[in-house]
């Protein structure tokens, strides 16, 4: 359970709610949520006079336009939860509303929530170590999700119509919400998501004992992992970070990555003694996954803990590298055929001696090999 106070559009409820979102939860639970446990939960707050909605998420800048559920990431409580298993809410009381209401319908659900699971907790530990099964059984893993559009429901909402006036501070119009004029009408709800990414779940990763603020993150979260005890070469598969985005301004302290594309490389590397070893076939599996891997909207590597390796370590000086470029192209002959088409095809690239003695380093042996090398490897 996550209490917080909320902003944005003004409605008639004091409080509105998030639920761990049902299709990320898996089958097994997100059943049990949408027809059991939130119907209940909302009959019983309408019956003591707290009648509650799911939180509004406008698409538009007013709720009778119709809105999508919240999508609970990882980096949210509710997003969190769902890793594991685990039903979870998050209660938003409207900003707007009287503290002590705030308060009394806060402590309602709380009270209706704690009743409902102390009524139904078989029933809930039954649902929850069906969701279990089904996740140690899954093969494959969203990595990233979409609203499913296809699947547009509605709700009864109790609003107040917005008007848009002149406003008496800049020059433009401003939004107003007239409590004189309240309604309840059906408008438009989506609360479905699809997965938009997946990936096939490896048997272990291997994880360099030097990436220490990672392995302590995963042991927090009570990973189960053990360590080499010898020196180890290994067949694995690499992510090689081909491109990224990146915000402009600091998020929760980071500077967050998105919309990551990565090639798969199959790799002989050698391991030490003390290096990790992480089994996929445990109960933290879909926490593993979700931070580990690099697409992932919150993996470890959008959140900056491995942009070490997006910094280039090793280069040359053109001078020096002048003639040893004028070697590898007369014993390349097909990367020097590349950079003849290249040279004639790109305006840009055959005006630039940088770019030339550049691309001639990347592709030869003395490029630096672990740049953009994501150092988290799978065992297929």
């Amino acid at each position: 359970m996550d209490t917080h106070v909320s902003n944005g559009a003004d409605y008639q409820y004091t409080l509105t709610y998030l639920a761990t979102q049902e299709d990320k939860i898996g089958k097994a639970l997100g059943d049990f949520m949408r027809k059991d446990m939130i119907p209940t939960l909302r009959e019983n707050m309408k019956n003591a006079g707290e009648e509650m909605t799911p939180y509004v998420n406008v698409w538009g800048t007013t709720p009778d336009k119709g809105w999508s559920q919240f999508l609970d990431n990882p980096r949210y409580s509710t997003g969190y939860a769902s890793l594991f298993s685990t039903l979870s809410f998050m209660t938003e009381t409207h900003m707007l509303k009287p503290f002590k209401d705030r308060v009394e319908a806060t402590y309602k659900f709380l009270d209706f929530t704690l009743d409902y699971a102390n009524s139904n907790h078989e029933k809930i530990k039954k649902v929850r170590n069906l969701a279990i099964a089904q996740t140690m059984g899954q093969k494959e893993f969203p990595l990233t999700w979409e609203l499913d559009a296809s699947r547009v429901d509605s709700i009864e909402f109790n609003g107040y119509e917005a008007e848009i006036l002149d406003s008496e501070v800049t020059n433009r119009k401003r939004l107003f919400y007239n409590k004189e004029k309240p309604y309840k009408k059906k408008i438009a709800w989506a609360g479905s998501f699809k997965p938009k990414n997946v990936v096939q779940k490896p048997k272990f990763y291997v994880i360099p004992q030097g990436w220490e603020r990672m392995i302590t993150l995963l042991k927090n979260n009570e990973v189960r992992m053990t360590q080499l005890d010898e020196d180890s070469l290994m067949d694995v598969m690499a992510y090689k970070i081909l491109d990224y985005k990146t915000v402009s301004e600091p998020y929760e302290s980071h500077y967050l990555h998105s919309n990551v594309e990565v090639e798969k490389i199959a790799k002989k590397v050698k391991f030490h003694r003390g290096d990790y070893l992480i089994p996929t076939d445990q109960l933290r599996v879909r926490f593993i996954i979700e931070t580990l891997e690099p697409q992932a909207v919150d993996s470890y590597f959008n959140w900056n803990f491995f942009d070490a390796i997006l910094q280039r370590k090793e280069h040359y000086s053109p001078y020096v590298f002048e003639d040893k470029a004028k070697e590898i192209l007369a014993n390349n002959p097909e990367l020097k055929a590349k950079f003849e088409v290249k040279m004639k095809e790109d305006a840009t690239f055959s005006k630039s001696p940088k770019w030339q003695l550049h691309y001639v380093y990347e592709n030869s042996e003395f490029s630096e090999p672990s740049y953009r090398i994501y150092p988290v490897f799978r065992v297929e």
